[in-house]
């Protein structure tokens, strides 16, 4: 009997942990180190990007 017990108890107990809270610290908040990093990231892509017209053809509007 106490086999069966645990053996029911040990899913409910990693259920449980699993659903707690942690830290309770906001999910979606970054530190400041991330969000310096996150900065970085975005300068480094809008130095290196393009402007779209400049990289497609429009030559739907000439005749040939």
């Amino acid at each position: 009997m106490s086999r069966i017990v645990l053996s029911a108890a040990l899913p409910l107990a990693l259920l449980a942990a699993g659903c707690s809270r942690g830290d309770g610290g906001d999910p979606g908040a970054v530190t400041a180190d991330e969000a310096a990093q996150l900065n970085d990231a975005a300068a480094m892509l809008d130095a290196n990007s393009i402007d779209l017209n400049a990289a497609t053809a429009n030559d739907t509007d000439q005749t040939p």
